[in-house]
């Protein structure tokens, strides 16, 4: 893994980290009068799996993205094979950007719009996409791609929970 790389995509997960939180208060009113599930982890499970969960966000995509510059490179010749690895470094490029865009959302869905079922729809896209980045990372470098396989199971839980506090509160949209 190159440090260019790592430096980037610890770079792009922090501002996703930042961009959330800003949004994110579990102190407010409105937070706090909300019904939530019995099986809802205590508060501070939340920070510590997500820092520990962008760490190796950025640590795996890192090494995916390595991988697939490490493809295109030893594609010497201009035929179709160079142009497919080129293509799914972009790809992954690309699925990582909206990735972190939806993770960063969230908060603003749910939080600051005040609309849990408006962040559990979009928890589900999350989830899907993390699915999604999970195997495209796989493809390119097993260890990685099982290694980011928990980011993905918590964005599934998070959709769980996320739907269960809009079930919870039905006068919330």
């Amino acid at each position: 893994m190159k440090l260019k790389t790592l430096a980037w995509t610890t770079a792009a997960t922090a501002a996703t980290a930042a961009a959330g939180g800003v949004a994110t208060d579990p102190q407010s009113s409105w937070y706090l009068k909300l019904r939530k599930p019995d099986w809802q982890p205590p508060a501070i499970a939340f920070p510590v799996v997500w820092t520990a969960l962008y760490a190796d966000l950025a640590v795996t995509s890192a090494v995916a993205l390595d991988r697939a510059a490490e493809l295109d490179e030893a594609a010497d010749s201009p035929g179709p094979v160079r142009r497919d690895h080129r293509r799914e470094l972009r790809s992954y490029q690309g699925a990582l950007a909206a990735n972190l865009v939806l993770n960063a959302s969230w908060s603003w869905f749910f939080w600051r719009s005040r609309r849990p079922w408006l962040g559990a729809a979009e928890a589900a896209v999350l989830a899907a996409s993390s699915a999604d980045l999970v195997r495209r990372t796989y493809r390119l470098n097993r260890t990685a791609g099982v290694s980011l396989a928990p980011y993905a199971a918590w964005c599934g839980f998070a959709t769980v929970l996320s739907a269960a506090i809009a079930r919870l509160n039905p006068g919330m949209k």
